[in-house]
């Protein structure tokens, strides 16, 4: 296995995590393992399950990197979290479970999520959801993770149902806010909204000055080549290129539609909601002992 590229962002206090943030290059996806250093209790989240689009095989390197971490520094796991159904890669979390036992979550509304990938596969009966997720967070839900109070905020706009995870000073905003020199995420999937993801973006940015954002993705730019994953919220407030310097709303979501138009689809995304509606885990093999996926032709 290749060396993970990850960084520590330590904690500021008791009630402030230490967050290891470590990326999976093939999709940009930067993943976590939120850490509360009174109580060694961790919690990781949007952990890849690696996919190749062209053989179709599936990989668990970052999953297994992640567990070792936590085996390494004495960590104990307590929760298996993914802020949505991503598009571009799949998720580990039905892995993890099953190596751990711990606990998987992720938002309430990945029910109406299923609801709208169910018409486009023709799949009437797929994608049951309370089977597959351990917990389904509501708008304002809150939760532990040790000593840490865990805030849940709905934050729609990239997908209808994405949540953001407010932890003491930390926050995991997954596909709302991208690196300040890099703007903001696509809104332009099924059940996305560009008016709703700057109402969430809002929303996140009304924290703190000096509280810390994680984000879901970061692909470089042309002045930057070694991927970033953590900003704060006044970097973003002050140098986001899409909605720094207090860019108003109509005119963040003409530029956001306009640079959605020319986005093709990501090359994962046909495969990976048909496994991230269950968790992470495939679909269940045929008499051959192998999984297929149903691809919709001439749909997108």
């Amino acid at each position: 296995m290749a060396e993970i590229v990850h960084s520590i962002s330590p904690s500021r206090g008791d009630d402030s995590p230490t967050v290891v943030g470590f990326y999976e290059p093939d999709t940009g996806s930067c993943q976590y393992i939120c850490i509360d250093e009174v109580t060694r209790k961790c919690a990781v989240i949007d952990v890849v399950q690696q996919f190749d689009p062209k053989s179709f095989a599936t990989g668990f390197d970052h999953p297994k990197w992640a567990l070792d971490y936590i085996d390494q520094h004495d960590l104990e796991l307590e929760w298996i979290l993914d802020t949505h159904p991503h598009a571009d890669h799949f998720i580990a979390a039905d892995w993890l479970r099953e190596k751990t036992g711990v606990q998987t979550a992720i938002g309430e509304k990945v029910r109406e999520i299923a609801v709208l990938w169910r018409e486009y596969y023709n799949l009437p009966d797929a994608f049951p959801i309370e089977p597959h997720f351990d917990r389904l967070f509501a708008d304002g839900d809150t939760f532990k993770i040790g000593n840490l109070d865990v805030r849940v905020m709905l934050s729609p706009g990239h997908t209808l149902g994405s949540i953001t995870y407010v932890v003491g000073d930390a926050i995991f905003a997954h596909d709302t806010l991208m690196q300040p020199d890099a703007g903001t995420s696509r809104a332009d999937f099924p059940g996305g909204s560009a008016a709703q993801l700057y109402d969430s973006i809002m929303a996140i940015l009304d924290y703190p000055e000096s509280h810390r954002i994680f984000v879901g993705h970061d692909y470089g730019t042309k002045n930057r080549e070694n991927a970033a994953w953590e900003s704060t919220v006044g970097e973003q407030k002050a140098d986001n290129i899409h909605v720094g310097g207090g860019v108003s709303k109509d005119e963040y979501v003409k530029v956001r539609e306009q640079r959605d138009k020319t986005l093709s689809l990501p090359d994962r995304m046909l495969a990976a909601l048909q496994v991230n509606l269950r968790d992470g885990r495939l679909p269940d093999a045929e008499s051959d002992g192998h999984s297929y996926l149903k691809m919709p032709i001439n749909r997108f």
